[in-house]
């Protein structure tokens, strides 16, 4: 379990008020350990339409201190008395304010949660809201996503308008090519989209247009239920954890001509051979070798100190891919290269369309990347190991995950 695991308490959703952001209480629980370990008290900066829910939950089940901005004073009215009540109050704190101009200084949140980007769209998100984030800082964010790609009459009235909608895959790369990591999605279920259109259906419909701001938040509500009504099942919500690529460690796929150095690498981490043949038996082996996913991290000075690699392996008659091994040398190792190559090896992997990854390590390491024990898949060695140790992390979840025994190729001996 992350060490962040132990700063949250036992999940319990909280009861009203009704949900206005498309995000779930349960993928918030299930997400934000993707943030890595956080602050005894986590600084968090919600955001997004209505009074709060989420911003409750935070406060609450995460111990955080939580500041709640939203263009619309009658949804901040709302979440201070709903704080008030459940004796919150010194935990939130809320700001009025234009979600494209937000009043707070560079680097003064641990997590940014956004249960829309709404207005600003997912891409002018990313690149605004980059500098609210301390140091290791989070995003989660969560975005109208369309069911797949592909033409029709409902993907083109879907891709309509000034921040076309997109598959999980499209805005996963959009997001990896702006320069940040993806620590997890987790496409909502029907249920999730239900809980949040129905109650701002109502509210739209019931509300106070006189008040300041409240035309401008109808006027997008009812924008959002359009396609909803016409083409609800081309489109879903994904929830997306994010966090901006470190800028101390370069990170690139593996060059032409450096398997020696990379062999070097990995002999030195593991101090023998043993690993640095593995990789060496895996590029020999094309039903192994997955172009593009060997990475390694660069050091200030350009020096090569670290890489990952990713190969194919299957469960039952599943493809899947395998982390192994992921090398750091001596004199670079506790300093952040080795979780950067991970990470970039893993968005690469995504962007290749693979769906699920295992790895054999240290239970108390990866699950900072989103691995769980792979057992809870149904997905198990065909080895003696401790379940603790051989873990899946899943990057897509818009399939059923396989379920299975673990197949490796040769070069493994097992």
């Amino acid at each position: 379990m992350s060490d962040n695991a132990q700063h949250h308490a036992p999940f319990t959703p909280p009861s009203g008020p009704p949900r206005q952001g498309p995000g779930s209480d349960t993928a918030v629980h299930r997400l934000l350990p993707l943030a890595g370990p956080l602050p005894e008290r986590p600084r968090v900066l919600g955001l997004g339409r209505g009074p709060g829910r989420g911003a409750l939950l935070l406060a609450s089940a995460a111990g955080a201190e939580v500041t709640a901005a939203d263009p619309h004073e009658p949804f901040l009215a709302e979440l201070r008395e709903t704080a008030a009540a459940r004796g919150l109050e010194g935990s939130i704190r809320t700001v009025r304010a234009d979600l494209g101009a937000l009043p707070f200084p560079d680097g003064s949140f641990d997590v940014v949660r956004a249960e829309s980007p709404g207005v600003l769209g997912f891409d002018r998100a990313l690149a605004e809201w980059r500098r609210l984030l301390a140091p290791g800082g989070t995003l989660v964010l969560t975005e109208r996503v369309r069911a797949a790609p592909g033409p029709g009459p409902a993907a083109r009235a879907l891709r309509s308008g000034p921040h076309p909608l997109r598959t999980v895959a499209e805005n996963a790369a959009a997001a990896i090519g702006a320069g940040w990591h993806v620590l997890g999605c987790l496409t909502g279920p029907e249920s999730d989209r239900e809980a949040h259109h129905g109650p701002l259906t109502a509210r739209a419909d019931t509300a106070d247009i006189t008040d300041p701001g409240m035309a401008e938040a109808v006027a997008g509500a009812r924008d959002e239920f359009a396609p909803h009504r016409e083409h609800g099942t081309s489109y879903g919500y994904a929830d997306f954890v994010l966090r901006p690529v470190d800028p101390r460690w370069p990170v690139r796929p593996e060059r032409d001509g450096e398997a020696g150095e990379v062999r070097e690498i990995t002999a030195a981490a593991f101090g023998s051979t043993d690993e640095a043949d593995l990789v060496d038996a895996l590029r020999r082996d094309p039903d192994a070798w997955l172009p593009g996913l060997s990475h390694v991290a660069e050091a200030p000075d350009g020096q090569v100190v670290a890489h990952a690699l990713i190969t194919r392996c299957r469960v039952g008659d599943a493809p899947a891919a395998a982390l192994a091994p992921v090398s750091v040398t001596p004199g670079h190792q506790r300093t952040g290269a080795g979780q950067a190559v991970v990470r970039a090896v893993l968005d690469a992997a995504r962007l290749r369309g693979e769906r699920l990854v295992l790895v054999l390590g240290h239970p108390e390491y990866y699950p900072r990347f989103g691995f769980v024990r792979a057992s809870e898949y149904g997905i198990r060695p065909g080895f003696e190991v401790p379940d603790e140790a051989m873990m899946a992390l899943v990057l897509d979840d818009s399939m059923p995950v396989p379920s299975g025994t673990i197949t490796y190729p040769a070069a493994f001996g097992v």
